[in-house]
């Protein structure tokens, strides 16, 4: 624990984001240890930090949901690096302006499928499986989120 806890922390920390108290943010971590001791024979040496850090996520966002909050949308998700013409930054500014109104158009359920698909990589299955829903809905709800960003950002004026 003393080796992970500070790792598993950040985790919690950057998913939950001010969104509880600090002792319910610290009460996750704690979850997280109690699941690796709980799976203590099966972790594999070499592989803790990789299955902490999943399982933190995990235990983060059913604590989002608990509450009937939804994934944020952190500044980092569309951060675009600063060109150094300053008429090519505002263009781009611009352009990470109308994909961030974009993705929050989306309805919750919607944004967070995106969010967990195209920000966290998490597959379709485990989206499946953290959000209690079929995979066909899944693959439903990302092809028309897909669109409604492309007609979205096309009214914006920039080509998709």
């Amino acid at each position: 624990m003393d080796i992970y806890i500070p790792y598993v922390s950040v985790v919690v920390w950057n998913i939950l984001r001010g969104a509880m108290p600090p002792e319910d943010a610290e009460e996750v971590v704690s979850d997280v240890f109690l699941a690796a001791w709980a799976q203590a024979a099966d972790l594999e040496p070499g592989h803790v930090k990789g299955w902490l850090g999943a399982v933190a996520r995990n235990k983060a966002r059913n604590k989002l949901r608990e509450m009937g909050r939804t994934l944020p949308l952190e500044e980092e998700v569309l951060d675009i690096p600063d060109p150094e013409d300053p008429a090519e930054n505002a263009a781009r500014l611009e352009e990470r302006e109308l994909v961030r109104q974009a993705i929050e158009s989306l309805s919750p359920q919607d944004r967070e499928i995106f969010l967990r698909h195209y920000y966290y990589a998490q597959s379709i299955k485990e989206i499946s499986a953290g959000m209690a829903l079929n995979e066909s809905t899944i693959k439903t709800k990302l092809r028309r989120g897909r669109m409604k960003l492309k007609e979205w950002l096309a009214k914006g004026g920039i080509c998709v």
